[in-house]
């Protein structure tokens, strides 16, 4: 028996997906929720084999739900449901570690397909998902950095992606939207970032990632 957790902030939603799969005799419903922080919270407790999750969630996003909830279980499966196919949510999702992505308007033999696929240890994209894919990817391998970086091995792989952001001078608002997190969670990784490195402040932070070809001068 598959699992499934619903998360998504609209009722109406998971009230459809939960009749979509109604008379799938491998698929039981665990719960139905509405927000990212009560998918990180109650995972555990619920116990799903896969979460069926809205990416634009209000409060924490699904991508950033993804991310919790694959740190503390990374058995757990994930499919992030979008009404947009956007190259930024894509590449956010598997950075995250999602196992599928499905838009909204997908059937339902499609939903059920992605969800048997994704259990079964497969992943699910579409095609036009999967051309968005490996055209951002060999456009990357073209264009590649040109300088090496020296960046402290201490910084995660997410500090590292804030304090290149933060050092082109975004702000922490469009750190966070570039990054699909909170602005709270971007100023919890900006003071561990500048800890870590003996910096002061972003002055000083950017002084430090362009000594270390992080960002041009």
């Amino acid at each position: 028996m598959i699992k499934i957790l619903l998360v998504d902030d609209h009722s109406l939603m998971r009230e459809g997906m939960a009749a979509m799969l109604q008379d799938a005799e491998d698929i039981e419903i665990v719960g139905s929720i509405g927000s990212g922080e009560e998918a990180v919270n109650l995972a555990d407790q619920l116990k799903p084999n896969l979460i069926l999750m809205d990416i634009m969630l209000r409060g924490m996003t699904g991508i950033e739900a993804t991310r919790w909830i694959k740190e503390r279980d990374p058995h757990v499966k994930i499919i992030l449901i979008s009404m947009e196919i956007s190259k930024d949510y894509i590449s956010a999702g598997i950075k995250s570690g999602v196992d599928g992505y499905l838009h909204k308007d997908s059937e339902k033999t499609t939903l059920i397909e992605a969800i048997r696929s994704v259990h079964g240890g497969g992943r699910y994209f579409n095609e036009a998902i999967t051309s968005l894919v490996f055209e951002d990817f060999y456009k990357h391998e073209k264009t590649g950095k040109a300088k090496e970086r020296k960046i402290s091995q201490d910084l995660t792989k997410r500090e590292h992606e804030i304090l290149e952001l933060v050092a082109e001078g975004k702000s922490n608002k469009e750190v966070a939207e570039s990054l699909f997190i909170s602005v709270k969670t971007v100023e919890t990784h900006k003071t561990h970032i500048l800890e870590k490195l003996g910096l002061r402040n972003t002055a000083e932070l950017v002084k430090y990632a362009i000594k270390n070809n992080i960002i041009p001068l």
